[in-house]
Protein backbone atom coordinates (compact mmCIF):
# COMPACT_ATOMS: atom_id res chain seq x y z
CA UNK A 1 0.00 0.00 0.00
CA UNK A 2 1.38 3.40 -0.96
CA UNK A 3 2.38 5.54 1.99
CA UNK A 4 1.36 9.21 2.27
CA UNK A 5 4.99 10.19 1.79
CA UNK A 6 5.32 8.12 -1.40
CA UNK A 7 2.09 9.57 -2.75
CA UNK A 8 3.29 13.10 -2.10
CA UNK A 9 6.63 12.41 -3.78
CA UNK A 10 4.93 10.91 -6.84
CA UNK A 11 2.55 13.86 -6.99
CA UNK A 12 5.48 16.27 -6.97
CA UNK A 13 7.05 14.45 -9.93
CA UNK A 14 3.83 14.66 -11.94
CA UNK A 15 3.45 18.34 -11.05
CA UNK A 16 6.93 19.09 -12.41
CA UNK A 17 6.28 17.00 -15.54
CA UNK A 18 3.05 18.91 -16.14
CA UNK A 19 4.90 22.26 -15.98
CA UNK A 20 6.64 21.27 -19.22
CA UNK A 21 3.44 20.21 -20.98
CA UNK A 22 3.11 23.51 -22.85
CA UNK A 23 6.62 23.36 -24.34
CA UNK A 24 6.07 24.32 -28.02
CA UNK A 25 8.77 22.07 -29.45
CA UNK A 26 7.45 18.47 -29.10
CA UNK A 27 10.93 16.93 -29.02
CA UNK A 28 12.09 19.33 -26.29
CA UNK A 29 8.90 18.55 -24.37
CA UNK A 30 9.67 14.82 -24.56
CA UNK A 31 13.27 15.34 -23.48
CA UNK A 32 12.41 17.53 -20.50
CA UNK A 33 9.52 15.44 -19.22
CA UNK A 34 11.53 12.21 -19.49
CA UNK A 35 14.47 13.89 -17.75
CA UNK A 36 12.26 14.87 -14.82
CA UNK A 37 10.73 11.40 -14.51
CA UNK A 38 14.08 9.58 -14.59
CA UNK A 39 15.91 12.08 -12.39
CA UNK A 40 13.14 11.96 -9.79
CA UNK A 41 13.13 8.15 -9.96
CA UNK A 42 16.89 8.12 -9.31
CA UNK A 43 16.48 10.40 -6.29
CA UNK A 44 13.68 8.23 -4.89
CA UNK A 45 15.81 5.10 -5.38
CA UNK A 46 19.03 6.28 -3.72
CA UNK A 47 17.45 8.74 -1.25
CA UNK A 48 20.45 11.09 -1.08
CA UNK A 49 21.08 13.14 2.02
CA UNK A 50 21.05 16.90 1.57
CA UNK A 51 24.83 16.86 2.01
CA UNK A 52 25.19 14.25 -0.75
CA UNK A 53 22.99 16.25 -3.11
CA UNK A 54 25.03 19.39 -2.45
CA UNK A 55 28.20 17.39 -3.13
CA UNK A 56 26.71 16.28 -6.46
CA UNK A 57 25.95 19.89 -7.38
CA UNK A 58 29.49 20.91 -6.47
CA UNK A 59 30.84 18.03 -8.58
CA UNK A 60 28.92 19.26 -11.64
CA UNK A 61 29.98 22.85 -10.92
CA UNK A 62 33.63 21.76 -10.79
CA UNK A 63 33.14 19.80 -14.01
CA UNK A 64 32.00 22.96 -15.78
CA UNK A 65 34.90 24.95 -14.39
CA UNK A 66 37.38 22.47 -15.92
CA UNK A 67 36.09 23.13 -19.46
CA UNK A 68 38.32 25.62 -21.29
CA UNK A 69 36.32 26.04 -24.50
CA UNK A 70 39.11 24.62 -26.66
CA UNK A 71 40.67 21.26 -25.76
CA UNK A 72 39.56 20.47 -22.23
CA UNK A 73 35.89 19.40 -22.19
CA UNK A 74 35.31 17.78 -18.83
CA UNK A 75 31.61 17.14 -19.48
CA UNK A 76 32.46 15.03 -22.55
CA UNK A 77 35.03 13.21 -20.41
CA UNK A 78 32.34 12.58 -17.78
CA UNK A 79 29.91 11.32 -20.42
CA UNK A 80 32.64 9.08 -21.84
CA UNK A 81 33.64 7.54 -18.51
CA UNK A 82 30.01 6.84 -17.58
CA UNK A 83 29.49 4.98 -20.85
CA UNK A 84 26.84 7.47 -21.97
CA UNK A 85 28.79 8.62 -25.02
CA UNK A 86 29.05 5.05 -26.31
CA UNK A 87 25.35 4.42 -25.62
CA UNK A 88 24.38 7.54 -27.61
CA UNK A 89 26.75 6.39 -30.36
CA UNK A 90 25.14 2.92 -30.44
CA UNK A 91 21.61 4.35 -30.60
CA UNK A 92 22.50 6.71 -33.43
CA UNK A 93 24.16 4.04 -35.58
CA UNK A 94 21.77 1.12 -35.27
CA UNK A 95 21.17 0.87 -39.01
CA UNK A 96 24.68 1.44 -40.39
CA UNK A 97 24.79 -2.02 -42.01
CA UNK A 98 28.09 -2.69 -43.76
CA UNK A 99 29.68 0.59 -42.65
CA UNK A 100 32.76 0.86 -40.44
CA UNK A 101 31.95 0.78 -36.75
CA UNK A 102 31.81 4.11 -34.97
CA UNK A 103 33.11 5.04 -31.54
CA UNK A 104 33.36 8.06 -29.23
CA UNK A 105 34.39 11.48 -30.51
CA UNK A 106 36.37 12.31 -27.38
CA UNK A 107 37.15 15.69 -25.83
CA UNK A 108 40.40 16.59 -27.64
CA UNK A 109 39.42 17.40 -31.23
CA UNK A 110 40.54 20.77 -32.63
CA UNK A 111 38.94 22.13 -35.80
CA UNK A 112 40.91 23.81 -38.55
CA UNK A 113 44.06 21.70 -38.42
CA UNK A 114 46.56 21.72 -41.34
CA UNK A 115 45.60 20.39 -44.76
CA UNK A 116 48.10 17.65 -45.56
CA UNK A 117 49.17 15.93 -48.76
CA UNK A 118 48.90 12.19 -49.25
CA UNK A 119 51.60 10.55 -47.13
CA UNK A 120 52.68 13.78 -45.45
CA UNK A 121 54.22 13.38 -42.01
CA UNK A 122 52.02 14.90 -39.29
CA UNK A 123 54.43 14.09 -36.43
CA UNK A 124 56.62 16.94 -35.19
CA UNK A 125 57.61 15.01 -32.04
CA UNK A 126 59.63 11.77 -31.69
CA UNK A 127 58.15 8.30 -31.85
CA UNK A 128 58.22 5.06 -33.80
CA UNK A 129 57.68 6.04 -37.46
CA UNK A 130 54.49 4.63 -38.96
CA UNK A 131 52.47 4.59 -42.15
CA UNK A 132 48.70 4.16 -41.95
CA UNK A 133 47.02 3.69 -45.30
CA UNK A 134 44.06 2.13 -47.08
CA UNK A 135 40.90 3.11 -48.92
CA UNK A 136 37.62 4.88 -48.19
CA UNK A 137 34.59 3.34 -49.92
CA UNK A 138 30.81 3.41 -49.83
CA UNK A 139 28.88 0.37 -48.62
CA UNK A 140 28.51 -0.85 -52.22
CA UNK A 141 32.29 -0.82 -52.67
CA UNK A 142 32.47 2.38 -54.70
CA UNK A 143 35.71 4.25 -53.88
CA UNK A 144 35.13 7.73 -52.48
CA UNK A 145 37.48 10.22 -54.11
CA UNK A 146 38.12 13.47 -52.23
CA UNK A 147 36.92 12.16 -48.88
CA UNK A 148 38.37 14.21 -46.01
CA UNK A 149 40.05 12.34 -43.14
CA UNK A 150 40.49 14.55 -40.07
CA UNK A 151 43.11 12.82 -37.87
CA UNK A 152 44.37 13.37 -34.33
CA UNK A 153 46.40 11.40 -31.78
CA UNK A 154 48.62 11.87 -28.72
CA UNK A 155 52.37 12.27 -28.71
CA UNK A 156 54.53 9.66 -26.98
CA UNK A 157 54.04 11.50 -23.67
CA UNK A 158 50.35 10.58 -23.86
CA UNK A 159 49.14 14.14 -24.43
CA UNK A 160 47.47 15.85 -27.38
CA UNK A 161 48.66 19.09 -28.90
CA UNK A 162 46.59 21.87 -27.40
CA UNK A 163 46.48 19.89 -24.17
CA UNK A 164 50.30 19.94 -24.04
CA UNK A 165 51.49 23.50 -24.70
CA UNK A 166 55.04 22.30 -25.45
CA UNK A 167 53.81 20.69 -28.68
CA UNK A 168 53.14 22.67 -31.87
CA UNK A 169 49.35 23.06 -32.17
CA UNK A 170 49.18 21.02 -35.38
CA UNK A 171 51.36 18.21 -34.10
CA UNK A 172 49.88 14.78 -34.81
CA UNK A 173 46.82 16.39 -36.36
CA UNK A 174 45.83 16.98 -39.95
CA UNK A 175 43.28 16.78 -42.73
CA UNK A 176 44.08 14.28 -45.48
CA UNK A 177 42.11 13.60 -48.67
CA UNK A 178 41.62 10.44 -50.67
CA UNK A 179 42.81 10.24 -54.28
CA UNK A 180 40.70 9.30 -57.32
CA UNK A 181 40.78 5.65 -56.23
CA UNK A 182 39.65 6.42 -52.70
CA UNK A 183 43.15 5.77 -51.28
CA UNK A 184 44.66 7.63 -48.34
CA UNK A 185 48.09 7.56 -46.68
CA UNK A 186 49.18 9.09 -43.36
CA UNK A 187 52.73 9.33 -42.03
CA UNK A 188 52.76 9.50 -38.25
CA UNK A 189 54.15 7.67 -35.21
CA UNK A 190 52.75 4.51 -33.62
CA UNK A 191 50.05 5.55 -31.11
CA UNK A 192 50.62 4.88 -27.41
CA UNK A 193 48.34 4.09 -24.48
CA UNK A 194 47.61 7.07 -22.26
CA UNK A 195 45.59 8.08 -19.20
CA UNK A 196 42.70 10.50 -19.58
CA UNK A 197 43.16 13.65 -17.45
CA UNK A 198 42.79 12.90 -13.75
CA UNK A 199 43.36 16.39 -12.33
CA UNK A 200 39.64 17.26 -12.33
CA UNK A 201 36.34 15.92 -11.01
CA UNK A 202 36.29 12.99 -13.46
CA UNK A 203 39.67 11.88 -12.15
CA UNK A 204 38.39 12.12 -8.57
CA UNK A 205 35.37 10.01 -9.54
CA UNK A 206 37.58 7.32 -11.08
CA UNK A 207 39.84 7.25 -8.03
CA UNK A 208 36.91 7.04 -5.61
CA UNK A 209 35.42 4.11 -7.53
CA UNK A 210 38.73 2.24 -7.95
CA UNK A 211 38.77 2.61 -11.74
CA UNK A 212 41.89 3.20 -13.83
CA UNK A 213 42.05 6.14 -16.29
CA UNK A 214 43.85 4.42 -19.19
CA UNK A 215 42.85 4.33 -22.83
CA UNK A 216 44.36 1.80 -25.26
CA UNK A 217 46.59 3.27 -27.98
CA UNK A 218 44.55 4.63 -30.89
CA UNK A 219 44.33 7.03 -33.79
CA UNK A 220 41.22 9.23 -34.13
CA UNK A 221 39.38 9.61 -37.45
CA UNK A 222 36.54 11.84 -38.56
CA UNK A 223 35.81 11.10 -42.22
CA UNK A 224 33.52 13.14 -44.49
CA UNK A 225 32.45 12.42 -48.07
CA UNK A 226 29.61 13.93 -50.12
CA UNK A 227 26.24 12.20 -49.73
CA UNK A 228 27.54 10.00 -46.91
CA UNK A 229 27.18 10.08 -43.13
CA UNK A 230 30.20 11.43 -41.29
CA UNK A 231 32.17 8.59 -39.72
CA UNK A 232 33.75 9.19 -36.29
CA UNK A 233 35.91 6.30 -35.18
CA UNK A 234 39.30 5.12 -33.86
CA UNK A 235 41.87 2.59 -34.96
CA UNK A 236 43.21 0.73 -31.92
CA UNK A 237 46.59 -1.00 -31.70
CA UNK A 238 46.20 -4.77 -31.63
CA UNK A 239 47.53 -6.32 -28.44
CA UNK A 240 47.27 -3.18 -26.33
CA UNK A 241 46.92 -4.09 -22.63
CA UNK A 242 43.91 -1.78 -22.16
CA UNK A 243 41.70 -3.06 -24.97
CA UNK A 244 39.50 -4.95 -22.49
CA UNK A 245 39.27 -2.14 -19.94
CA UNK A 246 39.18 1.12 -21.91
CA UNK A 247 38.25 3.89 -19.48
CA UNK A 248 35.65 5.23 -21.93
CA UNK A 249 34.30 1.88 -23.25
CA UNK A 250 35.16 2.79 -26.85
CA UNK A 251 36.87 -0.38 -28.13
CA UNK A 252 35.27 -2.57 -30.81
CA UNK A 253 36.97 -5.69 -32.25
CA UNK A 254 36.53 -4.47 -35.84
CA UNK A 255 38.59 -1.34 -35.14
CA UNK A 256 41.86 -3.03 -34.20
CA UNK A 257 44.92 -2.94 -36.47
CA UNK A 258 48.44 -4.38 -36.36
CA UNK A 259 51.44 -2.11 -36.88
CA UNK A 260 53.75 -4.46 -38.78
CA UNK A 261 57.53 -3.89 -38.82
CA UNK A 262 58.96 -2.89 -42.20
CA UNK A 263 62.68 -2.55 -43.13
CA UNK A 264 64.32 0.59 -44.43
CA UNK A 265 64.51 -0.88 -47.95
CA UNK A 266 60.79 -1.65 -48.15
CA UNK A 267 59.19 -0.19 -51.35
CA UNK A 268 56.89 2.02 -49.22
CA UNK A 269 59.91 3.56 -47.48
CA UNK A 270 61.11 5.16 -50.68
CA UNK A 271 57.63 6.16 -51.78
CA UNK A 272 56.77 7.93 -48.52
CA UNK A 273 60.19 9.20 -47.50
CA UNK A 274 61.13 6.97 -44.58
CA UNK A 275 64.88 6.94 -43.95
CA UNK A 276 64.86 3.87 -41.72
CA UNK A 277 62.63 1.05 -40.46
CA UNK A 278 58.98 1.87 -39.86
CA UNK A 279 55.65 0.28 -38.98
CA UNK A 280 52.79 -0.23 -41.43
CA UNK A 281 49.07 -0.47 -40.63
CA UNK A 282 46.41 -1.01 -43.31
CA UNK A 283 42.70 -0.30 -42.91
CA UNK A 284 39.82 0.30 -45.31
CA UNK A 285 36.96 2.53 -44.15
CA UNK A 286 33.37 2.09 -45.34
CA UNK A 287 30.93 5.02 -45.15
CA UNK A 288 27.16 4.78 -45.03
CA UNK A 289 25.23 6.69 -47.74
CA UNK A 290 22.78 9.32 -46.51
Amino acid sequence: METPHAAAEAALTEQVVERFAATPDPRLRTLMQALVRHLHAYVREVEPTEAEWLAAIRFLTDTGKMCDGKVRQEFILLSDTLGVSMLVDAINHRHAGGATDTTVFGPFYIAGMPERACGENMAATPGTPALVHGRVCSTDGTPLAGAVLDIWQTAENGMYSGQDTAQPEGNLRGRYRTDEDGCYAIRTIVPVSYPIPTDGPVGRMLSATNRHPWRPAHLHFMIDAPNHRTLVTHLFNQGDPYLESDAVFGVKPSLQVAYEARPADHPLATRFGFDGPFREACYDFVLEPR
